[in-house]
């Protein structure tokens, strides 16, 4: 089984620790994959230091401090993932708390993709940078276009090492970065019941995607080895008696679908 999470746009920034060191990241054995890292990394740094950097990154003059760090990323420290992701997703998945057998999982499993660093694993170290996936780059198509053929074969490759479903929880950009096989994903969706009709949400969205991968990879490998024992996992992940899960099954190119929709609350 893999999880695909979205990085949190917030993070906390290491206090203390090594630097990044990018041929020790996921992926790191393919070439492509790290040079477009370090690519990433320089560009960031000259974006960064310009004088309409807070324009060209998107962001509000709050962040500031945030985007003038982006121009020290290669000296400054790193952390696990894990602890660097911070947000609702996050808080809801509780890195800290879970079992021994889950965190282990959790290193094999989990991918965090970010607009710097294509994919990493949940206890890769990283620093701290602010970089939305939205954000244009001199001389880059999007960054999801730009990440999508370089990590694309590495990550197909591994999903079918792995031979098991795929649970994606991302969205938007983060999607977009890589297709998984189809055949095999689950895209999950969150709905509320607000007046017997169901409604998108946002922030209960990440909270609830968050749980999901917190019970997916508490429950097992066995457990979690086909699209209907993943669906099972998820529908006893509720509070009292479960959620309501529907399963869609992939048809054809298109990934199947995990929906939650969560009680009138």
């Amino acid at each position: 089984m893999l999880i695909l999470l979205p990085p949190s746009e917030g993070k906390t920034a290491p206090r203390s620790g090594a630097p990044l060191d990018l041929d020790s990241l996921a992926l790191a054995e393919d070439a492509a994959v790290t040079g477009a890292r370090a690519d990433l990394l320089r560009r960031l740094a000259a974006v960064s230091a310009a004088p309409d950097a807070l324009a060209a990154l998107g962001v509000g003059a709050s962040l500031a401090g945030e985007v003038e760090a982006n121009t020290r990323l290669a000296s400054a420290p790193a952390a696990p993932g894990h602890r660097v992701f911070t947000g609702v997703l996050f808080d809801a998945l509780d890195h800290a708390a879970l079992s021994s057998a889950a965190k282990r999982r959790a290193r094999a499993s989990v991918l965090v993709f970010s607009a710097l660093f294509g994919a990493t694993a949940l206890a890769d170290r990283i620093p701290a940078f602010r970089l939305p996936v939205g954000a244009k780059l001199p001389g880059l198509p999007g960054l999801a276009a730009h990440w999508r053929p370089v990590m694309t074969p590495a990550l197909d490759a591994l999903a079918a090492q792995d031979g098991g479903p795929v649970v994606d929880c991302r969205s938007g950009g983060y999607a977009a970065q890589w297709r998984a096989p189809a055949e095999r994903t689950l895209a999950v969706d969150v709905f509320q019941l607000r007046n017997g009709e169901r409604t998108v949400v946002s922030h209960f969205a990440k909270h609830t995607r968050g749980l999901v991968a917190r019970a997916l990879l508490e429950a097992g490998a066995r457990e979690t080895s086909t699209l209907d024992r993943v669906a099972d996992v998820v529908a006893r992940a509720g509070d009292g008696p479960g959620w309501e899960v529907e399963l869609a099954r992939p048809s054809g190119a298109k990934p199947g679908a995990l929906r939650v929709i969560l009680p009138e609350g």
